[in-house]
């Protein structure tokens, strides 16, 4: 090791010097040392007085994680919505102890979450399945009359078949001979046919009109009072029959014999809770049943899901004039050509082909929300209340059991 003399510009050795410094001191510090050295070799002499080993750099290797043996486990707690707003309940029928004469009776609505949310809560009442019977032979798809042919001329026979073979909750008893284009039939002719139904089954009726707004009025009035007591469902109340001045006077024929009425609306919820409004005046809130209008599978159906499902999360946010059970004419399927007509063999078969647009139209509606689905072929009536039931049985499980999706056996 060397040092430069700066005044003298001669170059010292001083390795021997230092080492004498080192054994006398121990260590010492230097400032402003330049070291120049072709190799460096640093021994530390170990306390045991063993041989010294030069320092070398070691570089520990990571060890491999270990392999899960098993998925790893995390509490879950399901996120419980509460929401402001709640659905009406509405009871169908009355039993003799009620003031009726029905075996048995039909509660709608009730739900305070978005249509079958079943990890928040399940519904209080599964919908529930109404069977279209006509007062009169109509034109119907082969592969429906094909079931009911035997009946057609005989409705209270048909509600029977509906309720027996069918397995129907509620029959709708559809006026059509009521109609000034058809039969126009008179009122008390149709209340008669509306006896004879409810003498016929034991389960809550419909009864549904022909469409002309002033006919209707004259036809509701009158099946309110023969029926009175047994809590009918008239089907429909609508903003036409305001127009024509006749609103008030069905509405109150309704709340004076203590049935329901079904508040007829086309896809449009402002005209919906305009109607609503006007029957506050004369029906209980607990009696009004809401139809938005049905587009089937094909024909707007998804125009019809939108405003059945913005009219339930409004109801659930706490608007009180959508708080309503709705219900679906599922049998506008039917209207659907392709329900019905023979078309290329990609599209057959026929008979499976109607039921299928009948199945998918409810079902669609169903997922929205809609409580009470008028149908007609027996396919899809049999397919649409294993639906139910299956969903009605799936909200008594434990919504903890939704964290074990990884390993469920199905």
């Amino acid at each position: 090791m060397e040092k430069k003399d700066e005044e003298k510009g001669k170059t010292i050795k001083i390795g021997p010097k230092l080492l004498e410094l080192l054994s006398e001191l121990g260590e010492m510090e230097l400032e402003d040392v330049e070291i120049e050295v072709e190799e460096l070799e640093i021994q530390l002499q170990p306390m045991t007085g063993a041989p010294a080993q030069p320092l070398k750099a070691a570089v520990a290797k990571p060890e491999a994680p270990a392999k899960p043996a098993e998925i790893l486990k995390a509490p879950f707690k399901p996120l419980i919505e509460e929401y402001p707003g709640r659905i009406r309940e509405v009871k169908l029928g009355a039993t003799k102890g009620e003031g009726g004469s029905r075996g048995k009776t039909v509660i709608v609505g009730g739900e305070n979450s978005p249509s079958y949310y079943l990890f928040e809560r399940a519904p209080p009442h599964p919908p529930v399945i109404s069977v279209d019977v006509f007062d009169i032979p109509i034109s119907l798809p082969k592969t429906v009359k094909n079931y009911v042919k035997e009946v057609m001329g005989d409705p209270a026979e048909w509600a029977r078949m509906a309720v027996e073979k069918f397995r129907a909750d509620l029959v709708t008893v559809e006026l059509m001979s009521t109609d000034p284009l058809i039969k126009d039939a008179p009122p008390k002719e149709a209340a008669k046919t509306v006896e004879e139904v409810l003498q016929a089954v034991d389960v809550p009726i419909i009864v549904g009109g022909c469409g002309d707004p002033r006919k209707d009025a004259e036809v509701f009035i009158k099946v309110a009072e023969v029926a009175h007591g047994e809590r009918v469902l008239l089907s429909s109340l609508t903003l036409d029959m305001d127009e024509a001045k006749v609103l008030e006077k069905v509405a109150r024929a309704a709340s004076e014999h203590g049935h329901a009425v079904l508040a007829f609306t086309a896809l449009d919820l402002n005209r919906a809770k305009e109607l609503n409004r006007k029957l506050y005046s004369y029906v209980p809130a607990d009696s009004i049943i809401m139809d938005l209008t049905t587009a089937a599978l094909g024909y707007g159906l998804e125009y019809t899901f939108s405003i059945h499902e913005r009219a339930r999360m409004a109801a659930l946010m706490g608007d009180e004039e959508l708080q309503h059970p709705t219900l679906s004419g599922t049998t506008n399927a039917w209207a659907a050509r392709e329900a019905w007509m023979k078309l290329p063999p990609e599209w057959e078969p026929r008979e499976l082909r109607g039921p299928l647009w009948e199945t998918v139209t409810a079902l669609s509606l169903f997922l929205a929300g809609v409580d009470i689905f008028m149908m007609m072929h027996p396919y899809a009536i049999r397919t649409m209340k294993r639906i139910i039931e299956e969903f009605s049985s799936m909200g008594k499980a434990k919504p903890e059991k939704i964290s074990d999706w990884v390993s469920m056996k199905i």
